[in-house]
């Protein structure tokens, strides 16, 4: 079965800004999280499928490369979660097509150090790890040089030779029709040396493969999609040339009661219906672990906001915090015994309209169109 278009998942056009992707993913992600529909399947395979589209589609350069190239740009390794949350850049080809990184660029010197290949990992902390930032230890499959042939994938007291089939260029042409095709050379796989006695233990590859565990600081503040950056730590170079780079891109976690926005945290509180009514004082916690008190006026209705100073997220690289926004969603009393049932009519009959100014302006004006009408 062929996917889904992302941007129909998300019920966006191809034209939309990054802020209203993040808005119509949160909006589906609050609707259809595992959280809230238990024991739905429909819904949980909904959900995956708008955090898959989502994971493409915020990240500027794949969502380049899904707008040219569609999902083939994605298969065969390409976005695929590997090792613990590990991707290596086995989509670049993609974006030098795509960016032209590949079409004017010099021919290299096959004999030269090549710097290594860049790495990405995806880690996932929760809305409090990005309040009060952490360290995090992440285990990556990497490659570092060879210690016995220093990276030269030949025996000691060797060296590789030029490859004779492309004399050391590493690429061979071929006449096609009108076209001239050039691809790597099968003799040496593109690398323009043969290595005739290699290396026992990296078996000429001039690297060995390994398992590397980094400890990672994640600073307090930090926001969707933050990438961090750690110079050499990436994949080993060829023929000694220095390492790539480990790039590290944080995703935060769905909260059930906080939603996020900058440094702004909101939170949708119930209230009673005689707090919203009569006005009162109420407890409300805060991402940062603690409690804040918020003063409700008389005649609250759903909706009004109230605002807490400095209780919001943390700014990254400052020393101020947003603010922390309570919508109130007043109850309406349910369970009511026949007392208290009683007493609500008596007090609806002691109110009359004059309390909810709001109803009864509703119904004057449905009065005066339906006598329009008549």
């Amino acid at each position: 079965m062929s996917k889904r278009d992302y941007y129909e998942i998300l019920g966006v056009s191809r034209s939309e800004t990054s802020a209203s992707l993040k808005s119509a993913y949160r909006a589906l992600a609050m609707k259809f999280h595992p959280d809230k529909n238990q024991g739905d399947d429909t819904a949980e395979e909904k959900f995956k499928e708008i955090s898959e589209a989502y994971d493409i589609l915020k990240d500027d350069q794949k969502r380049a490369a899904y707008d040219k190239f569609g999902h083939s740009a994605f298969e065969n390794g390409g976005s695929g979660s590997g090792f613990g949350g590990f991707q290596s850049s086995g989509f670049s080809d993609i974006f030098e097509d795509l960016f032209g990184m590949a079409g004017g660029a010099s021919r290299r010197d096959p004999n030269a150090a090549q710097r290594g290949a860049d790495l990405r990992y995806n880690l996932s902390i929760t809305l409090e790890a990005a309040y009060t930032g952490k360290s995090e230890k992440i285990t990556i499959p990497t490659s570092i040089p060879c210690n016995t042939c220093k990276g030269s994938g030949a025996k000691h007291g060797t060296k590789p030779s030029a490859c004779t089939s492309c004399n050391g260029i590493g690429k061979i042409r071929s006449q096609q029709g009108f076209f001239m095709v050039e691809r790597a050379c099968p003799a040496c796989q593109g690398n323009g040396l043969v290595i005739e006695n290699p290396c026992d233990d990296c078996k000429g590859s001039g690297k060995i493969n390994k398992n590397k565990t980094l400890d990672v600081k994640i600073p307090a503040g930090v926001e969707e999609g933050t990438r961090i950056r750690l110079t050499g730590e990436g994949k080993a170079g060829t023929r000694n040339g220095p390492s790539g780079d480990l790039y590290i891109f944080i995703d935060i976690e769905y909260h059930p009661i906080f939603e996020r926005d900058g440094s702004t945290i909101y939170c949708e509180v119930p209230i009673p219906m005689t707090t919203a009514t009569l006005g009162g004082q109420i407890e409300v916690p805060t991402v940062g672990g603690g409690k804040a008190q918020v003063k409700i006026t008389a005649g609250t209705s759903t909706g009004k906001r109230f605002s807490i100073p400095g209780k919001g997220m943390p700014i990254l690289n400052n020393n101020q915090f947003g603010d922390m926004i309570i919508q109130a969603n007043v109850e309406t009393p349910v369970n009511l015994n026949k007392k208290q049932k009683q007493l609500l009519r008596a007090f609806a009959d002691e109110c009359g309209n004059d309390v909810s100014p709001n109803a009864t302006g509703f119904l004057d004006k449905v009065k005066e169109l339906w006598d329009d009408l008549t």
